[in-house]
């Protein structure tokens, strides 16, 4: 798949925007600030509902605006997709195929792209939500139908949540609250299908993001990830309060820590049952702190290089080299399990950040893929093979391309 044209109107500092766009390498050049990198936060938000950049769609509007279209032409096998979307300050979002309506969160449906970018080290030494959202997000373009499944799992938590609340105000102790098995039950049933799907993901993920390392660092640190399941007994936020830490598995050490491949986790009816136990074991503490104690959104997943976590341990450029690896291993994915061909791939202002050996690797591991979009503030730091379609931004506006 490749977007042939992109149209937005009162996006981020655009006015209005058309932009032809081409298969193969697509270079976006602009100095900072110009708006090269609005033109692929668009694209990457019909594809994931989201920016890499702000939480807030309403940020993504154009000052003194009431609304946002971001419309693309998709093309695959000689069939043409009309994608749009309309971002509102007040209101729902909407959202279009070929002029009929759907809604928002069936955009993956159509669309599916990989973008890395600068904020992406926060994947290697940020905090576990981002590692969380950067798994669902491509939970959600593998299987569209798990947006609504991870929809439903935060609305039965926040209602799970301010049950736990009201209860620990009226002064409610151990099995007296009856009324919060019903959504024990709800919570496990979406959060368990939420652990196995992450799980069955972590697993594949594994050797596309060795091949993917060693193709942009050159090194094989033995690149790795290890699930933390918090139904297991431990989460982050656990281990802030008291100073323990999750056990970490390295393979074949036991069912405690929940991991992967052959390890403990089995998936399916066993991931349910301990979820249920675990919050049975922690009843009397969720009470006390009216909060939802373990699920997936208390999960992590752990990087390591040389069986070494990256999080205070790997260096900036291996750090870097990671991050850009797990999401070049997120494309490869789509790229072999999707009928609609490869997902469009987009680097953002990332050539700025490497040495010259590894811009050169790095445009050898994508110039194979149908489409990749890249913006660079310097023509010069991207490679020549690279930069066969160039567009100049200027201001707000495509001054060529």
């Amino acid at each position: 798949m490749f977007v042939s044209h992109l149209s937005l109107t009162d996006f981020r500092n655009y006015a209005v925007a058309e932009v032809e766009l081409r298969p193969g390498p697509n270079l976006i050049v602009g100095r900072n600030g110009q708006g090269k990198t609005n033109l692929v936060e668009a694209l990457g938000y019909l594809s994931t509902l989201g920016s890499h950049r702000v939480s807030s769609d309403q940020a993504m509007i154009r000052a003194g605006r009431d609304a946002a279209i971001i419309r693309a032409r998709l093309e695959h096998a000689q069939r043409s997709i009309l994608a749009e979307v309309q971002l509102n300050r007040s209101g729902a979002n909407r959202a279009q195929i070929n002029r009929s309506a759907i809604k928002p969160r069936e955009l993956p449906r159509y669309f599916s792209s990989v973008l890395f970018a600068p904020e992406d080290l926060s994947l290697v030494r940020g905090d576990p939500s981002g590692r969380r959202r950067f798994l669902d997000q491509l939970l959600i373009l593998r299987s569209p139908r798990l947006a609504g499944v991870l929809a439903d799992y935060d609305r039965v938590l926040k209602q799970r949540n301010t049950l736990l609340k009201s209860a620990r105000a009226r002064g409610v102790r151990g099995d007296a609250l009856s009324t919060l098995d019903i959504w024990d039950e709800r919570l496990v049933a979406l959060g368990s299908e939420i652990i196995d799907e992450r799980m069955l993901l972590t697993r594949a993920l594994r050797e596309p993001l060795r091949a993917a390392y060693h193709a942009v660092a050159g090194d094989d640190h033995g690149p790795e990830l290890r699930p933390q399941l918090s139904i297991f007994g431990g989460s982050a936020a656990d281990a802030e309060d008291d100073g323990s830490g999750w056990p970490v598995s390295t393979g074949g050490s036991g069912a405690s820590n929940g991991n992967a491949s052959g390890d403990g986790w089995t998936g399916g009816e066993s991931t349910s049952e301990k979820f249920r136990d675990s919050l049975r074991e922690v009843r009397s503490k969720e009470l006390d702190r009216a909060i939802t104690l373990r699920g997936p959104h208390r999960d992590d997943l752990v990087f390591m290089l040389n069986d070494l976590p990256t999080k205070g341990y790997a260096s900036h450029g291996e750090s870097w080299s990671f991050a850009l690896a797990l999401k070049l291993a997120a494309a490869e994915i789509l790229r072999r399990e999707s009928a609609s061909g490869d997902p469009v791939l987009i680097l953002d202002d990332v050539f700025a950040e490497l040495d010259q050996q590894r811009r050169s690797r790095l445009a050898e591991a994508v110039t194979g893929y149908e489409q990749v979009l890249i913006t660079a503030a310097v023509l010069e730091d991207i490679p020549a093979v690279l930069t066969a379609h160039t567009i100049h931004i200027r201001a707000g506006e495509v001054v060529d391309g």
